[in-house]
């Protein structure tokens, strides 16, 4: 079984070097914007300890790790909803994901411009965070317009999704993401679902730090930790710059590099658990045979 998470973010912000190390596909990579236009695609499979812990009792006859599908899609800048630095076209990108990865800058570097001049993780995630509900907020107008007269017909199944749609264009106007929506009966959640709104997925929160910040983050990422807390996410702080080096040397250079930073394991492994952590899926019962779920 795959899923498929999108790795968005202002441009510079570090998300085709980290989509690089987490993938090995060398996406390009360079210090001004938009050095990605088409998304990049890359799969890797989902390490799980259950899933071999259980191979070991059943002994099916195969075992598959689930995989994950990253999505490295350009940057957003002001204006994206409305067509400002190809907008449109990475948004529509986004809306076909699963699940996105939000990365934020939280390092300094002369050499790679920042689109906004400086760091500042809290308007930087609101400026992405804005054009996201901006997009949905158009999305979910149109349903409206579309739906309305047939609703004022007296057509109950108009009636609910107007209901529902109505709903979700307060929570939006008041700046707040559609993940926030509660639906109440099934047939809410249906239409909800239906909409495919980007700010209803699920977000995974990166917090990019240069290398001499490990491993504890500095203060720019722990006001990202602190923010994703208040939104009940998840927050992993990494440096995509580290993780792509890390790749690069032998297994043995490799842990002994780790270790020099204080880190026990790689960054790429708390994104790809908490990635896949936030489709609140089991991996070993999707990923093996029928005898092992039998069991």
């Amino acid at each position: 079984m795959g899923f498929n998470t999108g790795i968005i973010g202002l441009p510079n912000a570090g998300k085709s070097t980290i989509f690089n190390a987490l993938t090995g596909a060398e996406a390009q990579t360079a210090g001004y914007p938009f050095t990605t236009i088409d998304p990049n695609n890359g799969v890797v499979a989902v390490s799980d300890e259950r899933l071999f812990e259980i191979a070991k009792i059943t002994n099916p006859e195969k075992v598959t790790p689930a995989s994950m599908e990253f999505v490295d899609v350009a940057g957003l800048v002001k204006g994206a909803s409305t067509g400002e630095g190809l907008g449109n076209q990475f948004l529509g990108h986004i809306r076909n994901l699963t699940t996105t990865i939000h990365v934020v800058r939280c390092f300094k570097d002369e050499n790679v411009a920042h689109p906004e001049g400086d760091i500042d993780p809290k308007r930087d995630i609101e400026i992405v965070e804005t054009e996201l509900i901006l997009a949905d907020l158009a999305v979910v107008e149109r349903r409206i317009d579309k739906i309305k007269k047939v609703a004022q017909s007296g057509d109950k199944d108009a009636m609910e999704a107007l209901k529902v749609f109505e709903s979700v264009k307060a929570l939006l106007d008041s700046a707040n993401l559609a993940i926030d929506f509660l639906p109440k009966k099934d047939v809410e959640k249906s239409i909800f679902y239906e909409m495919n709104l980007i700010t209803a997925k699920p977000v995974l929160f990166v917090a990019n730090v240069d290398e001499g910040s490990l491993p504890d983050g500095n203060d720019y990422s722990r006001k990202v930790q602190k923010i994703a807390a208040d939104k009940g996410a998840t927050a992993v702080v990494i440096s995509g710059k580290f993780e792509e080096d890390l790749l690069s040397l032998n297994p043995d250079e490799r842990d002994e590099y780790l270790k020099s930073t204080g880190l026990t394991e790689t960054g790429l492994l708390q994104i790809i658990r908490a990635g896949y952590n936030l489709l609140g899926l089991i991996t070993f019962y999707t990923a093996v045979g029928p005898e092992l779920r039998a069991w």
